[in-house]
């Protein structure tokens, strides 16, 4: 029987789709960030998440991973546990960095911390920014289902459930003080200086216009000396005048 030509064309559409379906099969699957906990549940403590990165690169490695905490876990309140041989882990304002040397070109980078305590929540995005060796930069930060590769993906989600009955929230960890530096010890007053004595002892001087007693005393001895030598050159003339 001869094939019509509606036929034809639903045979050609049938075929179209059966390989569209085979391309999309066996296509590469979209690259995330994804994350686990070992305890699930709204306000759960000292519970240990773990976060999976996977490669979208054939040419770097993986350096990097810059997470956004979400609301009710603070920086304070998060530990490193463990991550890819050399790195290491430090607070942000809002969140924290793992970063160290590039994994192996195309493999998944994969570190756990451990958290306080889980806030009274439904589920927990943690925005993160993935940096590979050459500088490149894949942004999960996206809320919500997103299409596309690497650039604008969904944020990394972990659905909580409900919290144990008489779970409450704890207290907000404590911000370390400071260690107070230690100031110099204050310096001793300078001791007052003696006041000037009025006595007129061996070697000292009174205060009679700034000479000492010894002074006076030869200015009067040379007085006298300089009476008694005018009273007889007085003599002398009154004598010579009467002869």
């Amino acid at each position: 029987m001869p094939r019509t030509p509606t036929s034809i064309r639903r045979a050609c559409l049938t075929l179209a789709a059966a390989v569209g379906a085979v391309l999309l099969g066996a296509g590469p699957a979209a690259a995330h960030v994804e994350v686990e906990a070992d305890t699930a549940q709204a306000l759960a403590e000292n519970v240990t998440l773990t976060f999976n990165a996977e490669s979208e690169s054939d040419k770097a490695g993986i350096t990097s991973l810059r997470v956004v905490l979400p609301e009710g876990i603070t920086p304070a309140d998060v530990t490193y546990d463990a991550g890819p041989k050399g790195w290491t882990f430090g607070a942000t304002a809002d969140g924290y960095t793992v970063k160290g040397p590039a994994v192996a070109v195309g493999e998944d980078a994969e570190y756990s911390v451990r958290v306080r305590q889980l806030p009274d929540a439904g589920q927990l995005a943690f925005k993160t920014l993935q940096g590979y060796g050459d500088g490149r930069v894949d942004r999960w930060i996206e809320l919500g289902s997103s299409g596309g590769h690497g650039h604008g993906n969904s944020a990394p989600v972990l659905k909580l459930e409900a919290a144990a009955p008489g779970a409450t929230v704890k207290s907000p960890t404590p911000t370390p003080t400071p260690t107070p530096t230690p100031s110099a010890p204050a310096r001793p007053a300078p001791a007052p200086s003696p006041a000037p004595s009025n006595t007129s002892a061996a070697g000292e001087t009174a205060e009679s216009g700034g000479l000492s007693a010894g002074g006076w005393t030869a200015i009067g001895a040379g007085a006298l000396v300089a009476i008694a030598a005018a009273a007889r050159l007085l003599r002398r003339r009154s004598g010579t005048g009467a002869g």
